[in-house]
């Protein structure tokens, strides 16, 4: 099947990390939004917290796109499954345009804006720099000259002069316009924690944000013309939906989805709801008792700034622990680890967490592990056969201490990334799996399959057979493969 429409799209990126794409994208996106537009937004890379706040100022789910565990293909599947004719897609890539895993770039906003033949947007730091800028506008067209550039934005102006040397500039060496300006924001302050921004379920005041960060885009960016340039984007001559096998609900798996854990992909919910479980949402702070499930699935996330709250919240602790030993299937990452062990142990405080496993994690001011990850399953598990090769990424401050290798099994050897400890990662103990690699099911469909089938058993009242539970992934598998070319 091929497709011919046009879907009306941007990809926001920057010169580098922290220029000011983050907040350009959620005021474009809550500009658009206010003037009646229907937004979808997309965020290229492994990240949660700038997807949850796009997704927060479109009002519609926001989707990852990365060429890192995704072929050009199945990004292109997963776009055209999103995106529509009548909305305008703002993609915001990560980190500087031409950034990726090698000298080549691969993995970069500037691949992924190839792969999709997307616009680019360019937001620049404009701190203490004019004409060089210029010189690095151009730079970026000479080294990716396939790419289509629609123009670019100023952010960080100080006075009338400072924006004319740059506009002048940049629109006298490159063909490129200036769209907009974004002048200082002295009184705007937009709190961070680990590099990032400060998750939106934690601010309390995202309305008022977005609205603000609105204002400023309508006042000085020119709005027709960036919607000029992304109803121009070339039209998709192939390419297939993405399109998952729907099956009737057998199974329900339990998510806590609330201020300690908000790291998931929405593509991973769509894809256990399509392959047949019932998604029952969980607070981790306030619900009192677990309900019936036969699987848990928790995110990452920051536990440790609720730590109090979830130490707190003793009955549910113990009646994930007393599931847990029982032998309830568990899939959890980063986080969602850190909560399953004996405690966490952050500012010099100790807080007793759900104790299913053996560990105690301390909570430091440096990253322990910080960005992509190949792993290969070495040990039996309850989700994953011997030898899956996955493709992750991770990002935490935390670190186990207090265990022993006696007590537990590492399912995964890493070639790339830390993990859990010296380039292993995967916790298995009874039938939980905890990870801090965070995985993408676009990446990894046998993640669903296996949280799915593990699910299954337990409600059946199987005593757990790690091999029959992989052997009956690959039936699924099929199932899915004849849809769609993982």
């Amino acid at each position: 099947m091929s497709c011919e429409i046009v879907f009306p799209r941007l990809l926001i990126s920057a010169q580098k990390g922290g220029a000011g794409k983050t907040l350009f994208s959620l005021g474009l996106v809550s500009a658009l939004s206010s003037l009646g537009k229907k937004v979808i937004p997309f965020k290229k890379g492994p990240d949660y917290i700038d997807a949850g706040w796009l997704a927060f100022a479109a009002r519609n789910p926001c989707y990852n796109l990365d060429p890192f565990f995704m072929s050009s293909d199945i990004i292109i599947s997963s776009f055209l499954s999103r995106a529509s004719s009548d909305a305008i897609a703002v993609i915001e890539g990560n980190r500087g345009l031409l950034d990726g895993v090698d000298v080549e770039g691969s993995c970069s906003s500037a691949q992924l804006a190839k792969i999709l033949k997307t616009p680019v947007i360019l937001v620049l730091d404009c701190t203490k720099v004019t004409r060089t800028l210029a010189a690095f506008v151009k730079g970026c067209q000479i080294l990716e000259p396939d790419l289509i550039f629609g123009g670019v934005i100023l952010n960080q102006i100080v006075r009338a002069r400072h924006e004319k040397i740059i506009t002048r500039s940049i629109e006298t060496y490159t063909d490129l316009k200036v769209l907009g300006v974004l002048p200082r924001l002295r009184k705007f302050s937009f709190p961070m924690r680990h590099l990032g921004l400060l998750p939106w379920q934690e601010h309390g005041e995202g309305d008022a944000i977005t609205k603000t960060l609105a204002e400023k885009v309508i006042e000085n960016v020119d709005l027709e013309k960036i919607i000029e340039i992304s109803q121009k984007a070339p039209a998709f001559s192939s390419g297939v939906p993405l399109f998952w096998p729907s099956r009737e609900k057998e199974v329900k798996i339990g998510v806590f989805k609330d201020k300690a854990f908000q790291f998931y992909y929405q593509e991973n919910f769509e894809a256990l709801k399509a392959l047949g479980a019932e998604l029952i949402f969980l607070d981790a702070l306030k619900d009192s008792s677990l309900p019936d499930i036969d699987a848990l699935y928790i995110g990452g996330g920051f536990p440790e700034t609720q730590a109090e709250a979830l130490e707190a919240n003793f009955s549910l602790r113990k009646d994930i622990r007393q599931a847990a030993m029982a032998g309830l299937p568990i899939y959890a990452e980063c986080g969602g680890l850190m909560y399953l062990g004996r405690r966490i142990i952050w500012k010099d405080k100790a807080f007793d967490m759900v104790g299913a496993l053996p560990i105690d994690f301390e909570v430091n001011e440096k990253p322990q592990g910080h960005g992509y990850v190949k792993a290969k399953v070495v040990a039996e598990n309850p989700f994953y056969s011997l030898g899956t090769k996955l493709l992750g990424h991770e990002f935490h401050y935390s670190k186990p201490i207090n265990w022993s290798k006696d007590d537990v099994v590492l399912a995964m050897k890493l070639s790339k990334g830390h993990g859990f400890s010296r380039g292993y990662d995967g916790v298995v103990y009874k039938n939980i799996l905890g990870a801090y690699t965070h995985v993408h099911v676009l990446g990894l469909p046998v993640w669903a399959v296996g949280l799915i089938e593990a699910a299954k058993k337990w409600k059946q009242g199987f005593t757990f057979d790690f091999r029959n539970i992989c052997q009956d992934q690959t039936l699924v598998l099929n199932e899915i493969n004849h849809f769609i070319k993982f």
